[in-house]
């Protein structure tokens, strides 16, 4: 696993969480040229990589997925930010991250983003514009009126219903409060 932080604090509070959760083997860099060496010189699983003022968790990011070393340039990648407004989390996907996480991270959050990426596996991309995981979360199937681009994309007509729609008393039902007596 790489953890690429900036900071000392960040690197500390990253290598407490992940060695936590059972991480043995974790490559730490604070730089650029560190993570670019570590990703030459092993396998990694894993990449935690912090955006930093200098934008250079970005660079390093799009330089992996470009990087054609396989294979990790098809590691997945957990972007850290202090702050993430929308044209962070634009750049983000963009260089080709599999997550934005905004800081301070908790256990929680960051064991979820984790098992999500090992449970999902999304499939990669390798475009002009374009290197790095599928950005579409859910494939619910082409838009109506598309052609798929994708061998495996959905067809875009939906199948008849296999159960009567709900009337709205049932779904006001579902949403709406009730005091418990117990």
């Amino acid at each position: 696993m790489l953890l690429f932080e900036t900071t000392p604090m960040g690197m500390e509070i990253l290598v407490q969480l992940l060695t936590g959760f059972g991480a043995r083997t974790l490559h730490r860099a604070s730089n650029l040229d560190e993570a670019q060496d570590i990703i030459k010189r092993f396998a990694v699983d894993l990449a935690v990589v912090d955006a930093s003022p200098t934008g250079e968790g970005y660079e390093f990011v799009n330089w992996l997925r470009r990087s054609k070393i396989e294979p990790n340039c098809f590691t997945p990648v957990l972007l850290t930010a202090g702050h993430t407004p929308s044209h962070a989390v634009e750049q983000a996907r963009a260089c080709g991250a599999d997550f934005i996480m905004k800081k301070p991270l908790t256990p929680k959050t960051v064991l979820e983003r984790v098992v999500f990426i090992a449970r999902e596996g999304r499939k990669f991309v390798d475009c002009d514009t374009y290197v790095g995981p599928d950005r579409r979360i859910k494939n619910e199937g082409v838009p109506g009126g598309g052609q798929g681009r994708r061998r495996d994309d959905l067809p875009p007509e939906v199948g008849e219903a296999v159960m009567p729609n709900m009337d709205q008393e049932m779904i006001d039902n579902m949403v709406t409060s009730r005091k418990v007596q117990l």
